[in-house]
């Protein structure tokens, strides 16, 4: 084939531009990126190589790279300032390959098989990092991790602003992780942590005087710049509230999360004493105090209206709250959060049983202007309360999850909001009908909608939703459990063009093969189609998902494809032959909810146009090969027309 060179010799071949405008261009692009363009010439090819040994950033959060894969990614840089990367495939063995002195950021997410290695390496080798996250160390069996190797890192990052530690950090023995904190620089802004025991939180921020010490000795302040602590805990206590309280002088942000599996004493709760103690200081502008339901129905029953009336005697400059399981506060708590905190801009309330439409009454009275309102769980909620809320026109994130007294007119209220960009009714009392006031209002910045279990949606929602011109922003989709739902809907929805990127469909019955090809030939535009914008699909427990639908998951359908959910009862080997030949393809056949971690919010900010991923194909070393099953198939084009 002619190249454009040949064919027009005004035109100047790639390998003609000059390499240093080419690498300045792909110094732009992501990692994903570079690769892709890698795989297209050898002009690019060579540049990439030279590239990516002076890049500043490596971040490659959407699949789990192998040793042999990664290497080629990662030559020696003296440059490489952010790393972020799966480990999923790596172990103690590529550490020495991971951990570089030149590093300031470094992200590693599940890390279960590496052992505490990694944390004293990181406290030998990194001496200028400033941000560092790390999940699931030492979580497979055969993995330890010692208090020793926290004391490692600890005093070896002394220029340390950030740290994340999603693991159970309970393992260590109570005296000694006490003791090895005094160690941690007084740069620390920012600490997070996955689980940790209440009294293991107390002991941290006021470790006990020695025995040949008295009690006039003054002791260093342990964690004495910390603004931000976030925390998973067995119990939240009155003591722990308390110490933390006290002890953490500049702390403008407090999230605090437990899930006791029976009710705590009163020793080990929450109560109207414990809340009185929060932010004695006047700094604290984000709170979220979290009893969660996933373990047990439990909680916070020793704190009522007094309790949230004296704490919010202190929180006027309050910006963010979050409050969930506080079952014996009422309208008047609520009522005094909103009149009170007059900064406030992001409210959320999980397990409100006692929150009714009252606390919404006069909201058009007081000078706030909410942003994000979660409402989950709140089921004496009605219309007249969305109603109410919806003055604010501000709103961009509504969340009304399991309000089952929500209908309609709610809908018809919240189509005038006019930055909206996610809403979630889940459960909610919604009809075919009131989808449609969502394109009739103001609403059209609406980017992701959640209408799982609304059991009154049928076929024709998917019209109410996308009529005309009305909600063409929409990419993430859910459409979980709604029996009613049939490939006819999917259909429609292939029709609209819409370039959905997450589309749930887990639980509907009526959901089949004819669905997953009408996505596999879905046409964004006249050029491009294999529905190559679906990044997440899950159409776990559809009950019309066969065999033949696994046909087209392969090859070049689904190009971007990285989160799949099926029923692994169909065809457990046809699951794994998939799993097998499209390996960076996440495969939950167990009924997990699918979904990218809190840390993957990467957008494809450099998408492509190609119908072949050509990364994927790099990495696999591999050319883009069509099965010869494939080509016996006809594309469901003519259905769409």
């Amino acid at each position: 084939m002619a190249s454009s060179s040949d064919q027009n010799p005004f035109l100047p071949a790639m390998e003609h531009l000059p390499s240093a405008l080419i690498a300045t261009i792909m110094t732009k692009l992501d990692i994903r990126s570079i690769q892709s363009l890698a795989s297209t010439c050898k002009t690019f090819r060579s540049c990439a190589a030279h590239i990516l040994s002076f890049v500043p950033t490596f971040h490659l959060f959407d699949i789990a790279p192998s040793m042999d894969l990664l290497r080629p990614l990662l030559p020696s840089n003296p440059y490489l300032r952010s790393l972020k990367v799966d480990c999923t495939r790596l172990d103690d063995s590529s550490l020495d390959f991971l951990i570089r002195p030149s590093l300031q950021e470094l992200c590693l997410y599940n890390c279960a098989d590496c052992s505490g290695k990694l944390l004293s390496l990181l406290g030998r080798q990194c001496k200028n990092l400033r941000f560092l996250y790390l999940s699931s160390v030492a979580e497979k069996r055969g993995r330890s991790i010692d208090v020793l190797d926290l004391e490692e890192m600890l005093s070896g990052c002394t220029h340390l602003e950030t740290l994340i530690l999603m693991f159970d950090v309970s393992i260590f023995l109570r005296h000694n992780f006490a003791r090895v904190w005094a160690l941690a620089t007084g740069r620390l802004i920012s600490l997070e942590i996955g689980y940790i025991s209440s009294v293991m939180v107390t002991e941290l921020l006021s470790p006990s005087l020695g025995l040949h010490q008295s009690s006039y000795h003054v002791q260093p302040s342990i964690l004495p710049n910390l603004q931000k602590l976030c925390l998973s805990v067995d119990y939240i206590t009155d003591t722990m509230v308390s110490t933390i309280s006290k002890c953490l002088v500049c702390l403008t942000h407090l999230d605090l999360r437990d899930s006791p599996i029976i009710e705590p004493r009163m020793a080990f709760d929450l109560t109207n004493s414990g809340l009185q103690q929060i932010n004695i200081h006047g700094k604290l502008k984000h709170l979220s105090l979290v009893r969660s339901q996933e373990i047990a129905p439990t909680y916070f029953k020793r704190v009522n209206d007094l309790g949230i009336l004296l704490m919010a005697d202190k929180c006027s400059a309050m910006e963010s709250i979050c409050l969930g399981g506080f079952c014996q506060v009422t309208d008047t708590g609520y009522k005094t959060i909103l009149h009170s905190c007059s900064k406030l801009c992001k409210l959320r309330v999980f397990h409100g049983t006692h929150l009714t439409d009252l606390v919404f009454h006069d909201i058009s009275a007081t000078s706030l202007s909410l942003t994000h309102v979660s409402l989950r769980w709140c089921n004496l909620l009605t219309n007249l309360a969305v109603a109410r809320l919806a003055t604010n026109g501000d709103l961009s994130f509504l969340d009304l999850r399991d309000c089952r007294n929500l209908g309609d007119e709610a809908l018809r209220a919240i189509g005038t909001l006019p930055k909206l960009k996610t809403l979630l009714i889940d459960g909610c009392d919604i009809s075919d009908i009131g989808l449609s006031y969502l394109g009739r209002g103001s609403t059209n910045s609406l980017v992701s909608l959640s209408v799982r279990g609304c059991k009154r949606l049928t076929d024709r929602c998917i019209c109410s939703l996308f009529n005309g011109s009305s909600n063409k922003e929409i990419r993430e989709l859910d459409l979980s459990n709604l029996p009613n739902i049939s490939d006819a809907a999917v259909l429609l929805l292939a029709k609209t063009r819409i370039p959905i990127f997450e589309l749930r469909m887990r639980r509907c019955p009526l959901i089949g093969d004819t669905s997953v090809m009408a996505l596999a030939s879905m046409q964004i535009d006249e050029t491009v189609w294999h529905g190559n914008r679906l990044r997440l699909l899950d159409l776990y427990n559809c009950g019309g998902i066969t065999q033949l639908a696994f046909r087209w998951f392969k090859k070049p359908y689904f190009p971007r494809l990285r989160w799949l959910g099926v029923t692994g009862s169909v065809n457990r080997d046809l699951v794994d032959a998939l799993a097998r030949s499209r390996p960076f393809l996440h495969v939950a056949c167990r009924g997990e909810e699918l979904g990218t971690d809190q840390w993957d919010d990467l957008d494809d900010i450099y998408m492509q146009d190609e119908e072949v991923d050509f990364f994927e194909q790099w990495l696999l070393g591999a050319e883009s090969e069509r099965d010869d099953e494939m080509e016996d198939d006809v594309g469901l084009a003519e259905l769409l027309e």
